[in-house]
């Protein structure tokens, strides 16, 4: 059974400091530890930050890609086809796939049907754990903790996946004060 990251709420704290650590391992020396994976990056929604962050990281570790940065226009899914029927043509091409689509929940149901691990990098207004773990990590590296600290939010949050994740991620650890400040019409 393939590991997947849907959701931030997935990690607990001993999780996400492991992470962090292989992660500063990975900082200090590029490795080939993916040569001979390949990872498919299929987004249904505009990104490009999401996509080459991703694409960067796999040709920095040695791996390979194969893509689509608009599945929504250019794949069988303007036929009708259904993402989970994509995942199950997709999986046995790759080794991981990268997953952003404009549906919320999408990517926990690609992972259900997928004989490789999900990411999901972004689900319409739902999740975006990488990016979640990426601000976390970010936090930790640059302030040297990830308690008893204030954050603020600022902008579209109704809809804001990675703000969402984010909180999700800081509520599992003490003293973290989050203040919101959502966009609003008076100020534009």
């Amino acid at each position: 059974m393939p590991y997947h990251i849907i959701e931030a709420q997935q990690f607990d704290k001993e999780i996400l400091f492991k992470l962090f650590e292989k992660a500063d391992k990975f900082r200090m020396k590029i490795n080939n530890c993916l040569g001979g994976k390949i990872l498919a990056t299929i987004f249904y929604e505009p990104s490009t930050r999401t996509r080459l962050s991703f694409e960067s990281a796999m040709l920095k570790l040695g791996g390979l890609i194969i893509s689509t940065e608009n599945a929504k226009e250019f794949s069988s899914a303007i036929k009708g086809e259904s993402i989970e029927d994509t995942i199950r043509v997709i999986s046995p091409y790759c080794d991981c796939i990268v997953i952003r689509h404009y549906e919320e929940g999408a990517a926990k149901r690609m992972a259900a049907v997928s004989d490789v691990p999900i990411i999901n990098a972004g689900d319409g207004a739902g999740q975006h754990p990488s990016q979640a773990l990426l601000d976390l990590y970010t936090i930790w590296r640059e302030i040297g903790r990830v308690e008893h600290f204030t954050i603020t939010f600022v902008g579209d949050l109704k809809y804001g996946r990675t703000v969402r994740s984010l909180c999700y991620l800081l509520g599992k650890f003490h003293g973290v004060n989050i203040i919101f400040v959502s966009k609003c019409s008076i100020f534009l």
